[in-house]
């Protein structure tokens, strides 16, 4: 065994001496990344993975889920200062699934299922009962904050009043809840979402109104909307809508006269201003209107006619002496008292059908009062044809947007007025430089290319000097050789000197080939 390991040692040793030196660094090269290689490789499959499986624990709940795991013989990792556990890839989904199953996360809070745990067999006091009944609640109630979207926690306190039956409805004190919600970072609850948080807690409390509700975070108190019984909140988020549309509506008018005049003029040559205000006030109009039937004479159609007529016929009898009594006239000529009379009534009653229309008409509340836009052009690029242009575009914009504004739109001064044309030289950086199209992170990849590309040119640079010193160093530089020499002094006859030269021959071949050369050359 010796002999063959010294036989395989000696033809390594005599393989590695023949080599040169250049093939000597590409074995030794070679041979480390292939070594380094393996032991990479070695480490990253034998590495255990863990994936986060909890996270945003409290304390009471990392400590339970730790206990689970060392209980079970699962390895985990802590991070984000105990708060987050992570465990083996493998034993993520079962982990995750058992500590459900046994309620061991329950972000801080305990809910009714107290009620089954740990029971007293003689049964509870009543204020053993209220008490239990009031943390069972509060926990609840937290779970179901905490479990909605952006909540990253929750801390309930509600206040039930003592129920008595000596005091009335009014007398009785009213439930109330004080809550405090931390959200996720970056995350902004919109006002439907603060409404479903009040519903949820009102609709979980018996006689709890919103009224007695507060629900605050870091940033401040979060109001309910009058939709649900609030106190006002509604108006901030009606405020806040009406500013995003008239944004909104300023942005699109500005994009789009910017992608028209763009073409024109040139994106980089033009800036846009927009100026908007708005009528948000709805209007709600019930007109009650009642029309003839066309065609018929401004009248309706008759559906019901009655006539009726009546002749009447009398006569007067003789009248008194005529006298002189207190209430005669003297002189007086009095008549006969003998004649006639009659009379004659006709009555017609038309009842007509007319047309009724009812109208309830609720006006829009985005109505625009006014409107003015100012543009700027690059100076060199704005002659008096362009100006001319670019105004009779501008003032048609403006009519037609202000045609509801109850405005004037055919004066052509006060369009004058809303339109302005703004000829001037461009800043360096302003507009040209915002529409390169360069972004930030366009701006950080061109950087990193420019870096990896010189690193590239500086490690091809320094190779080729390495490799221009390496040819360097094996180029032989001719000079003095010494060349073996052979004792012929000491030697007493010409076989001493054959044998000195066939010893020669056979130990140092190439020496023996150049004392030849020398000696051809003497001669």
């Amino acid at each position: 065994m010796n002999e063959k390991f010294a036989q395989y040692r000696a033809k390594l040793s005599q393989y590695w001496g023949s080599v040169g030196k250049k093939q000597k660094i590409w074995l030794g090269a070679t041979a480390g990344v292939l070594i380094l290689s393996i032991i990479l490789l070695t480490v990253i499959f034998s590495k255990t993975e863990y994936e986060l499986a909890f996270q945003d624990l409290g304390a009471t709940d990392a400590a339970a889920v730790m206990a689970y795991l060392d209980g079970s013989g699962i390895p985990y990792e802590l991070a984000n200062g105990g708060k987050s556990i992570l465990v083996p890839t493998a034993d993520a989904d079962r982990v995750k699934i058992d500590a459900g199953s046994q309620g061991l996360v329950q972000n801080g809070s305990i809910g009714f299922g107290v009620f089954s745990e740990g029971a007293s067999p003689f049964g509870a006091t009543d204020r053993e009962f209220d008490v239990k009944y009031r943390n069972a609640l509060n926990g609840e109630i937290q779970q179901l904050l905490s479990n909605m979207q952006g909540v990253n926690s929750a801390d309930v306190l509600v206040n039930l009043p003592e129920e008595s039956v000596f005091l009335s409805t009014e007398e009785k004190e009213k439930a109330s809840a004080s809550i405090m919600i931390m959200f996720k970072p970056g995350y902004r609850p919109n006002q439907k979402e603060v409404d479903g948080y009040y519903n949820l807690v009102r609709t979980s409390v018996p006689n709890l109104s919103v009224a007695d509700i507060t629900i605050s975070s870091p940033e401040g108190e979060m109001a309910a909307s009058d939709a649900i019984g609030g106190n006002g909140a509604n108006g901030a988020a009606t405020l806040e809508s009406h500013f995003q549309i008239q944004r909104k509506y300023d942005n699109d008018l500005k994009r789009s006269i910017q992608q028209f005049l763009g073409r024109i003029v040139g994106s980089q040559n033009i800036e846009v201003n927009v100026l908007s205000s708005f009528n948000f006030d709805k209007k709600k109009t019930d007109a009650k209107i009642v029309q003839p039937l066309p065609n018929n004479g401004n009248n309706g159609i008759i559906i019901s006619e009655n006539t009726t007529s009546r002749t009447a016929t009398g006569s007067a009898g003789a009248g008194g002496v005529a006298g002189t009594g207190d209430t005669d006239v003297p002189g007086y000529q009095a008549t006969d008292g003998s004649g006639g009379s009659e009379s004659e009534e006709n009555t017609r009653t038309v009842n007509f059908e007319v047309t009724h229309i009812n109208e309830l008409v609720e006006s829009g509340p985005y109505v625009i009062k006014d409107l003015a836009i100012s543009v700027g052009v690059e100076k060199s690029k704005l002659d008096e044809t362009a100006r001319t242009d670019i105004n009779n575009y501008l003032k048609s914009l403006v009519r037609t947007q202000l045609v509801e504004s109850g405005q004037d739109v055919n004066n052509d001064e006060l369009m004058e007025k809303k339109v302005s044309i703004i000829g001037q030289t461009f800043a360096e950086g302003s507009a040209a430089s915002e529409s390169s199209g360069l972004s930030t992170a366009w701006m950080i990849g061109i950087g990193i290319a420019a870096l990896a590309l010189i690193g590239g040119l500086l490690f091809v640079i320094l190779r080729r000097r390495k490799q221009a010193n390496e040819a360097t160093e094996e180029i032989i530089v001719p000079g003095k050789v010494e060349y073996p020499t052979i004792d012929f002094d000491n030697a007493n006859n010409e076989s001493q000197v054959r044998k000195q030269l066939e010893s020669l021959a056979k130990r140092k071949p190439d020496e023996f080939v150049n004392l030849l050369r020398t000696w051809l050359v003497d001669e």
